[in-house]
């Protein structure tokens, strides 16, 4: 729900907008009908989005866009009298766009809608200025659903010996998370050992997990191995799914509290370890495809841990962790700007995220490098992948009179209106009469209606 202030001394007009808005997007919607009292609605509220009339009994709508111009209001102006000089001099004074009365209401409808896009856009970038420096989580951010997931690792790390399984898509953030169960548990004082299972063949994971005896391999000495070198700590297994099936029942007994033998050893070993294990395969697919031992999975399943891919977290949640992110990289890039243009930061929280914040760590980092000794990160400093997200159309400047200007967009609107001159006078603001004198003047082709 957005905050919209529309300053309009037309009441009924002000009235059947603000109806529009409450009733068509639930927004909240505040009415004034002088300049003054707009202006001093704006500074005492702050709206999101402010419709703005031209004409007013005690100043010009030009006027309110000035008085508010340094807070950065979101505008779109509205008139009954516009042409285009006066368009053109309204973008050019900020205002986000220019509607002419009568509105069509769909046509408001968009216009709002991407103006209070933007007007998120700013206040998301208002908000990571304030964050960088906070030191704020790289996995959590303040939502709902991430407060929720916060109190489920809370809870989780105070069960010392509650085996733990995290599930989620490469790079969303398991291991961190498998690090703050150890950190907030009563064994945060003992080793933190981790263990991927799929990097290494099955032979060589069963000496790095389980230790080899002396005389079973050459060296005649004995190794530990991960589950004792962890002993009264953690024991961190990523990608569990990667597991051996030859190695799962030996885990399995293990998560029994029954214990190991070393490579080559015949004394039983029992460990003190609390295992956490994630996977970013849906392992309850691979019971049912029968290369995952379904007691292993039910050992370890003990209270899931599910993170959600990038794309599918809330944006006020993505600018916390970018936020965290460049206050990692900011202490090791010197010179780098840690601010985002809001084209940047537009892009990057439309874009996808498949490699999830592993991905965004490395975008930042080449996108801070590639903009040192700028006050900024902008749109050009981030790969093309990430830039084509971007909402802002990228254009090259094509030099044209405002004449040129004026011309097509009347015939534009012609075309729009198939032609007919009521219509299209209506919807540019202008008299029957003036849009015929431009049609001669212009030399616009058209069907007589």
């Amino acid at each position: 729900m957005a905050s919209i202030l529309i300053i309009d001394d037309e009441v009924a007009i002000a009235t059947a907008f603000a109806m529009f808005f409450r009733h068509d997007g639930g927004h909240q919607v505040t009415e004034a009908y002088t300049g003054q009292d707009g202006i001093d609605a704006f500074r005492r509220l702050r709206p999101d989005l402010v419709l703005l009339d031209v004409r007013l009994p005690d100043m010009t709508g030009f006027d309110v866009l000035s008085a508010i111009r340094e807070d950065h209001p979101v505008v779109i102006m509205v008139t009954a009298y516009g042409d285009v000089p006066m368009a053109v001099d309204a973008l050019h004074k900020g205002a986000e766009n220019f509607l002419t009365k009568p509105v069509d209401l769909s046509h408001l409808a968009a216009s709002a809608e991407r103006a209070l896009e933007k007007a998120q856009l700013r206040r998301l970038s208002r908000w990571l200025s304030g964050k960088r420096g906070q030191g704020a989580g790289t996995v959590f951010g303040s939502s709902n659903a991430m407060r929720e997931l916060q109190a489920q690792v809370a809870l989780l790390a105070g069960s010392e010996r509650t085996t733990a399984l995290i599930v989620g898509e490469s790079g969303s953030g398991k291991g961190r998370v498998a690090e703050l169960l150890h950190a907030q548990s009563p064994r945060a004082g003992k080793p933190f050992v981790e263990i991927n299972c799929a990097t290494l063949r099955p032979e060589s994971l069963d000496a790095e997990l389980f230790g080899v005896e002396a005389g079973a391999a050459s060296g005649g000495s004995t190794t530990l191995g991960a589950f004792e070198i962890a002993d009264g700590g953690t024991l961190f297994l990523d990608e569990i799914g990667d597991l051996d099936p030859v190695l799962q029942p030996k885990l399995v007994r293990v998560l029994e509290g029954k214990g190991f033998r070393r490579v080559g050893g015949t004394q039983e070993v029992t460990p003190n370890v609390r295992v956490i294990a994630a996977s970013s395969r849906d392992l309850v697919s691979e019971v049912a495809a029968g290369r995952f031992r379904e007691d292993l999975y039910y050992r370890l399943a003990v209270m899931p841990i599910q993170l959600t891919p990038l794309r599918s977290r809330n944006r006020e949640d993505l600018v916390e962790l970018v936020a965290s992110v460049q206050d990692t990289l900011a202490s090791s890039l010197s010179n780098a700007p840690s601010s985002l243009s809001e084209a940047a930061l537009d892009a990057i929280l439309r874009y996808g995220w498949p490699g999830n914040i592993r991905e965004l760590r490395n975008v930042l980092e080449r996108a801070m490098l590639m903009a040192r000794g700028l006050p900024a990160v902008e749109l050009v400093h981030l790969p093309r992948e990430v830039q084509g997200a971007s909402g802002a159309e990228v254009t090259h400047h094509e030099p044209r009179s405002l004449a040129e200007v004026e011309r097509a967009h009347i015939d534009r609107t012609l075309r729009a209106h198939a032609h007919n001159r009521t219509h299209a006078a209506r919807e540019l603001g202008i008299s029957r009469a003036t849009l015929i004198k431009k049609i001669r003047d212009y030399d616009l082709a058209e069907k007589v209606r």
